[in-house]
């Protein structure tokens, strides 16, 4: 009788997950594939929902609790799950502060949601919600998961708050996520992998084949654009402007001890063959860093990308002992000029590093400098220029005589135009682990207890 019950509730549950798909699907036809990966199981005393990127674990009771009471819980619920696949927050490395990771994935899909114009998944919205999501527009263009977290972090908010925050947006149960350092076994599909295919998919056909309802969806279109968008390594990225020299070392591989020990036994001090004192390296050596300290730049950005190329230069594998490195501040006019040699020099710039500028942005002054340079013969054998702007400005009409690359803190995760001669690089905040906007001590103002989604 028992097993009977358990099975005639697992129905129940399946069909109302079922015509939760098929509801959602006729709103959002783009979602085809997403919504139909999953496969039921049931899962007694869990929040609600969870997922681990294949199979949608439900809580019978929870799931026909809020089906009777508004199936738009239901669609939400299941949504949401499918989000998170989308954007793939089950697999990226967890953060120092767990908790506080699982609380900004679910802000940023309950802020997707809330966007939706769609009947299937609409609710009332609250003013505590309404409140915080003026916080996200005002301190992030785009709310993802990564800038969500570095603000909340930065807010540093005490137990209560971040307990009704909590309360407002934990929707699901996140203890199914995988590990993300685990590796699939040799053979076995990749659900990650499958999740890649399905949001490139999908953000093909937003784009294209279902243009017009992606475009009442554009909140989920900008996350998935900036989700889908091609990474840059800058550790890799500095290496283009490396030079072939050769440099003091021991080089063990060109060593054959067996023409050394018969040198040694046939003329009694005299080896044949003696190891290499000097090897050709590819490193760093002449270069120049130009930084933009015009209005427009955030100074906490512009620290915090000479914090991320220190860290590349320091290592003694990017860069030779004696370099030549200028690092050049500079809006409308050049307002510094630092010569850096070596790691010493290096260091003692960033631990007394000054923003110096705050006026418009003009390229061209920061080029004839460095011919003046070059004309001073203060380069050896410069390989290139690396420019951290914003992209507002006037460029060169000519091509230096040595490469350059345009590093752009682009907030919107739109393109950059640069001239045909030059590279970019087109970084988010997230990746120098800074956040621009107020400062860490905004926040919310309205904090009392207000009414929330009952999921």
């Amino acid at each position: 009788m028992q097993a009977e019950m358990k099975e005639r509730v697992r129905k129940i549950g399946n069909e109302i997950l079922t015509s939760s798909r098929a509801e959602l699907y006729l709103h959002m036809r783009f979602l085809d594939i997403a919504l139909s990966v999953f496969t039921y199981e049931m899962r007694p005393s869990i929040a609600f929902m969870g997922t681990d990127g294949t199979a949608l674990y439900y809580d019978p009771d929870k799931l026909i609790d809020r089906y009777r009471r508004n199936r738009a819980l239901v669609n939400r619920g299941y949504l949401h799950l499918v989000l998170h696949c989308v954007f793939r927050h089950l697999w990226k490395p967890r953060r120092e502060d767990r908790a506080l990771w699982d609380l900004a994935c679910d802000i940023a899909m309950e802020f997707v949601l809330d966007g939706l114009p769609y009947r299937s998944v609409r609710l009332p919205s609250t003013s505590f919600r309404q409140n915080f999501y003026d916080t996200l527009r005002a301190r992030l263009k785009v709310p993802t998961a990564e800038g969500i977290y570095i603000m909340l972090e930065e807010m540093r908010l005490p137990a209560r708050q971040r307990e009704q925050l909590e309360r407002e947006f934990r929707i699901d149960d996140h203890s199914f996520w995988p590990d993300p350092d685990e590796k699939p076994p040799a053979g076995a599909p990749s659900p990650r992998q499958n999740w890649d295919d399905i949001s490139r998919k999908m953000q093909t056909d937003m784009e294209t084949l279902s243009r017009d309802p992606a475009q009442q969806s554009e909140a989920l279109l900008q996350q998935v654009r900036v989700e889908n968008r091609e990474r840059y390594d800058y550790r890799r990225f500095l290496q283009k402007f490396a030079v072939l020299r050769e440099e003091p070392h021991l080089d063990l591989d060109s060593f054959d001890p067996g023409f050394y020990s018969y040198g040694m036994r046939l003329y009694g001090n005299m080896p044949l063959i003696e190891p290499q004192e000097t090897r050709e390296s590819r490193k760093i050596e002449d270069f120049v860093i130009a930084v933009d300290t015009s209005m427009s730049c955030s100074g906490r950005l512009v620290k915090a990308f000479l914090k991320q190329t220190y860290s590349v230069l320091r290592d003694t594998e990017s860069f030779f002992r004696k370099v030549n490195i200028y690092i050049i501040q500079c809006d409308e006019a050049v307002r510094s000029d630092r010569k850096i040699t070596n790691e010493a020099e290096l260091r003692d710039y960033m631990e007394h590093f000054e923003l110096i500028g705050n006026g418009g942005t003009d390229f061209r002054p920061v080029f004839r400098y460095v011919d003046e340079l070059l004309a001073k013969k203060a380069f050896r054998r410069l390989k290139g220029l690396i420019y951290f702007t914003d992209g507002r400005g006037v460029f060169p009409q000519r091509r230096p005589p040595y490469d350059v690359a345009f590093v752009f803190m682009r907030e919107d995760y739109t393109d950059a135009d640069v001239p045909p001669w030059a590279m970019k690089l087109i970084l988010e905040p997230g990746d120098f682990g800074e956040l621009p906007g107020p400062t860490a001590d905004s926040q919310i103002d309205d904090w009392e207890e207000l009414p929330h989604y009952e999921y």
